[in-house]
């Protein structure tokens, strides 16, 4: 930008010294047609006054690009602006709705593991009361039915915390790519 400036200002003094060097030569009146009437006046004078006049207007265009381009950056700045905090509110949104059907699932799973508990501590009295004769029997295969429940339940914990892990990895790696994918703030 420098440069530009620096070479509009020699093109004027280039000008100015040459309209000084020839100061008589360009206010000698001349005889001047127009097409329907001719008249008498400096042509050179003129002719500077054109290229004055050319170089308002083309400074005025200027101004008018300049101000055309910063109203449009701030507009594009504030869509960014209002695109950037849809994106942030869709995010939370999800995290929300994460948290929510986690918090659902998991109390389904515990009312479930609740309700297996009690089922089995039914099943048990029952299996307890028929085989009172056979006390030794009974309480070995009822061990090996509550460490077989135990290990069940262990497993389906494990597994559900495996999904969990996963799913939230996955979330994770879909914040991570939306993240990137949005642009920097300048």
């Amino acid at each position: 930008m420098k440069f530009i400036a620096l070479l509009l200002a020699f093109i004027l003094l280039t000008a100015t010294a040459f309209a000084a060097l020839n100061w008589p030569t360009l206010v000698a009146p001349t005889a001047v047609s127009i097409g329907v009437a001719e008249f008498n006046a400096p042509l050179g004078l003129l002719m500077f006054g054109v290229l004055a006049l050319l170089t308002v207007l083309f400074l005025v265009f200027v101004v008018y690009l300049q101000t055309t381009l910063m109203l449009a950056t701030r507009r594009h700045a504030q869509e960014l602006q209002d695109h950037r905090k849809l994106a942030t509110q869709a995010e939370t949104s999800r995290f929300t709705e994460l948290r929510n059907y986690l918090e659902k699932e998991l109390a389904r799973q515990s009312e479930a593991a609740e309700n297996t508990r009690a089922e089995m501590l039914n099943r048990l009295e029952l299996v307890e009361n028929a085989l009172l004769g056979r006390l030794d029997e009974a309480e070995k295969d009822l061990l090996a039915s509550v460490e077989q429940s135990g290990n069940t339940l262990t497993a389906y914990i494990g597994e559900l915390e495996d999904r969990l892990d996963t799913e939230k990895r996955r979330e994770q790696r879909e914040s991570d790519t939306e993240s990137s994918l949005l642009p920097e703030k300048e």
